[in-house]
C-alpha cells in the first residue's frame, strides 16, 4: 500500500511517502528527520488521538467543564471513550488540573479538567 502524510512533529511540516504492509515500512521518503519515520510509523500501525469534550456538572456556575486526556489514546477507541464521557456528570466546583475519570476504559489515560467551575 502506498500513502502519503503531512508530518505535524515539527514546524517543518514534511510530506511523506510512504508504502507498506502489514509486515512492516519497505520506503518511506520526504521525511527531514528520524521523528517524521516515527510519527508516520505509529500513524500507520497504532494511531492515537488527543481527546477534547466537556463534561455535564450538577450545581455548577456553569453546566459544562472543558476536559481533554491527559494523553492520546487508541483512534480506535475514540468512540467507546466519548461514551463512557458521555455518561459522567460531576459535582461542582471543578478545577483545572482535577482528573474527573482516572484510565479511561484502561487505556491509560485520565481525563482531566481544563476550567474552574465554582458552584452556582
Amino acid at each position: 500500500m502506498k500513502k502519503k502524510f503531512i508530518c505535524i512533529i515539527c514546524p517543518n511540516g514534511c510530506e511523506i511517502e510512504a508504502e507498506f504492509d502489514e509486515k512492516g515500512i519497505q520506503r518511506l521518503e520526504g521525511n527531514t528527520c528520524d521523528k517524521g519515520a516515527e510519527y508516520v510509523k505509529k500513524e500507520i500501525f497504532s494511531p492515537e488521538r488527543g481527546l477534547a469534550t466537556s463534561v455535564r456538572v450538577e450545581n455548577g456556575s456553569l453546566s459544562l467543564v472543558s476536559v481533554k486526556t491527559s494523553k492520546p489514546v487508541p483512534k480506535g477507541r475514540i468512540m467507546d471513550v466519548m461514551k463512557e464521557v458521555g455518561k459522567l456528570k460531576v459535582p461542582a466546583p471543578v478545577k483545572v488540573g482535577d482528573i474527573l475519570l482516572e484510565d479511561i476504559l484502561g487505556t491509560g489515560a485520565d481525563l482531566v479538567a481544563t476550567k474552574n467551575i465554582g458552584k452556582a
